[in-house]
């Protein structure tokens, strides 16, 4: 019987309540108020006590937005007196000084607060939401002044990919521990922007190559999500400089391959739906039905994600796969099947069959 793998990091969608309406959302029925579908406060208690029972792995408390809860901090505490690491994934725009002194209180270890621009007529463009981006800068001001750690996160499209630097530029000014740079996954609203936003598989190839010239300067923590290939590129040009490659495994800037779903993290939706991660809308099962153990362990689904060989075009020739995996969210949303090729990559494997190192 093959080991389950570790679970190194789960996304928990605590509400699909919302106070913008960004064109690039992951979800369709975002809503300005809580859903009675989320999942209760008893009931979330419940599915930390599941997650603590099966690792460790750190918690990312998602929406939605995440503040919209009145027991998020309940959850957190909770969450914590379990001995999981927590981070708080908000849009900042709710975080005045009070809002502020909980988040530091309840234990959270790092907030992440999105900047889709460096400046506010882009953010809030994006946002659709005037203030929003005068909201998130405070936000990460206040949080940092009280010795939180923050973590910028961008998603970089057609919209805002000239200021790619810009917006780096901005988060080292604010004292960000960490800039991650997400790349469009056309699912939810995203599907209404695809055509127009989505980067050509060259552009990519130039953002994750300036990532990696960003990383270099060991300025703060980088990484690529939603963007798997970024572990093929490193390695890349990791070899062509004479650079000896190092990953760090634990904590916060843990980096160990690229796409990681269903193999070392998880999503799990506001209704309890389990599924690889928060692009790939697959179930692999459902907390209010089934053990969450069972699930992580035993689903069908993430049994396929955790098998480079199942890959199929070029990702199954590729000799990076193993590193890389593409991303099968994005694989799913342009072929309905999670194991077909990435296919916003440029690479063209070397066909030998060898894998990389």
């Amino acid at each position: 019987m093959e080991a389950v793998p570790e679970l190194r990091l789960l996304f928990w969608e605590t509400t699909a309540g919302c106070n913008l309406e960004c064109v690039h959302c992951r979800r369709l029925d975002v809503a300005k108020q809580l859903m009675t579908s989320d999942l209760t406060t008893v009931e979330g208690k419940a599915l930390i006590d599941a997650i603590a029972a099966v690792g460790k792995p750190i918690l990312v408390l998602s929406g939605g937005e995440p503040l919209f809860r009145p027991d998020i901090f309940e959850l957190t505490e909770h969450a914590v007196g379990r001995g999981l690491p927590v981070s708080l994934a908000t849009n900042g725009t709710l975080v005045n000084d009070a809002m502020a002194d909980r988040i530091v209180a309840s234990g959270i270890r790092r907030v992440a607060v999105s900047l889709d621009g460096p400046r506010a007529d882009v953010h809030d463009e994006f946002r659709k939401q005037r203030g929003a981006f005068d909201g998130a800068i405070g936000a990460l001001r206040r949080l940092r002044a009280r010795g939180m750690s923050i973590q910028v996160n961008s998603t970089i499209t057609r919209h805002n990919v000239r200021f790619v630097d810009d917006i780096y530029r901005l988060a080292l000014e604010l004292g960000a521990d960490a800039f991650h740079v997400f790349l469009l996954v056309p699912v939810g609203c995203g599907l209404s922007i695809e055509e127009s936003n989505q980067l050509p598989a060259d552009e990519y190839e130039r953002v994750l190559n300036w990532l990696y010239d960003r990383s270099r300067e060991n300025k703060l923590h980088t990484r690529a999500t939603c963007a798997p290939h970024y572990f093929r590129v490193m390695r890349q040009r990791a070899k062509a400089e004479g650079v000896q490659m190092q990953h760090a495994r634990e904590g916060m800037a843990a980096m160990t391959k690229g796409c990681l779903a269903g193999s070392n993290i998880c999503f799990v939706s506001q209704k309890g739906d389990v599924f690889p991660c928060g692009y790939l809308p697959l179930s692999a099962g459902n907390v209010r039905k089934q053990a969450f153990s069972e699930i992580w362990a035993h689903s069908p689904l993430f049994q396929d994600l955790r098998k480079p060989e199942l890959l199929e075009g070029k990702c199954g020739i590729c000799e990076y796969k193993k590193i890389c995996m593409g991303c099968r969210a994005r694989a799913w949303a342009a072929t309905k099947n999670y194991l077909a090729e990435e296919p916003f990559c440029s690479y063209e494997p070397a066909r030998s069959g060898a894998a990389a190192s």
